[in-house]
């Protein structure tokens, strides 16, 4: 705790003017395994070198076993408003494989209580593609989220990594994990149910009630993602405290070191604890914003910068796409049609310049599923 507080100090010497915070976002991980007392010392450290913008907005992720009421009642108390909350799925056999387990009754229950508090926003994340989920354990995963009604929804797919995460996503192997066809079902099969119960899809991957600020704000075309996800509010800094946190000042991007023991030693010597950082060229930046607009949009101009040949390029790779009717392509304009929002990372892949000089003969549609 002491040493992110430390962090922050560092960059708010590096600031020319007293910080004003617009969002606060508690994620990385659970930060209620936090007692309430040490989030609050870590809040009121932060904006002690800050003030709030009239319109902040804080969120905060917990985990539904270990989010009490007394941390709840503290981070509203601090200004938080929006609950995030990981549920992965209700299957007692997916649980176990993912080592998840946490049983309806703990989500029901903290989400209860964040509205009885005063929430403005909670969300549940679920995850499709995850070892020995079918369509059954599907539907009654959703049915029971449903029941809850969160007023926003995450519904990821699940990436296999064991080479990043190996002991984590050892309780089965790659014969348990739905096959393509089986995985693409279950999303589209998870997307209607939350058409049906009235979500409206948002950006990709999430979901909201019309009555929710992420809906309204893509309704209002001010919907924006950074490193944590979509966002309602749009802003060109972004500072990531913590171990292995990412800062984004819109021309460059940055991370902390990765381990506990290098990151605590960056900041005792009194250096910012970034170990690695890219920034942003010319046409980084032009290719950035387009690959917002379709991940917030659906739908970019190509009268933003690009040569008439990365321009040629960029549609080239796209033929594949506009052959199955997944995009619509006029003389300025890429739209995302309907049957395209499941296939956006592939259509924005197209866009990114970095990523095919990587890949050179990589076929875009294939990359992801």
């Amino acid at each position: 705790m002491e040493t992110v507080l430390k962090e922050w100090d560092l960059y708010c010497d590096l600031f020319e003017t007293k910080p004003r915070i617009k969002e606060i976002h508690l994620g990385g991980g659970t930060p209620t395994f936090f007692a309430p007392k040490n989030l609050e010392q870590l809040i009121k450290g932060i904006l002690k070198n800050a003030e709030k913008a009239k319109d902040f907005s804080f969120s905060f992720e917990g985990h539904p076993n270990n989010s009490s009421k007394a941390h709840l009642q503290t981070l509203y108390d601090l200004g938080f408003r929006r609950s995030s909350f990981g549920v992965q799925d209700y299957d007692p056999v997916v649980q176990k494989a993912i080592h998840r387990i946490q049983p309806f009754e703990k989500v029901k229950e903290v989400t209860e209580n964040c509205r009885e508090i005063g929430y403005e926003s909670i969300s549940h994340d679920l995850v499709f593609g995850l070892p020995f989920q079918n369509e059954n354990s599907i539907r009654n995963t959703i049915k029971h989220t449903i029941a809850l009604k969160p007023d926003r929804l995450a519904y990821y797919s699940y990436a296999h990594v064991p080479w990043i995460k190996g002991v984590g996503q050892r309780g089965f192997d790659e014969n348990d994990l739905p096959k393509d066809d089986e995985k693409r079902h279950l999303y589209e099969l998870g997307k209607q149910l939350f058409f049906d119960a009235g979500y409206v899809e948002v950006g990709m991957d999430h979901f909201a009630l019309p009555s929710d600020s992420l809906f309204k704000a893509m309704e209002n075309k001010t919907l924006h993602r950074n490193f944590m996800g979509y966002s309602a509010g749009k802003t060109k800094l972004m500072v990531g405290l913590g171990m292995s946190a990412i800062s984004d000042s819109w021309y460059a991007f940055a991370q902390n070191e990765k381990t506990i023991e290098d990151y605590t030693a960056r900041v005792n010597e009194n250096k910012l604890p970034i170990f690695r950082g890219h920034l942003l060229t010319p046409t980084d930046l032009i290719i950035r914003k387009h690959i917002l607009n379709l991940m917030c949009n659906m739908e970019t101009t190509f009268n933003l910068g690009l040569s008439l040949q990365i321009r040629d390029e960029i549609i080239g790779r796209l033929q594949e796409i506009l052959a199955d009717n997944l995009i619509e392509i006029t003389e300025n304009k890429v739209i995302v049609k309907e049957a395209g929002r499941m296939f956006i990372r592939n259509i924005a892949m197209a866009f990114d310049l970095r990523l095919i000089a990587h890949k050179p003969d990589t076929r875009i549609f294939s990359m992801t599923i």
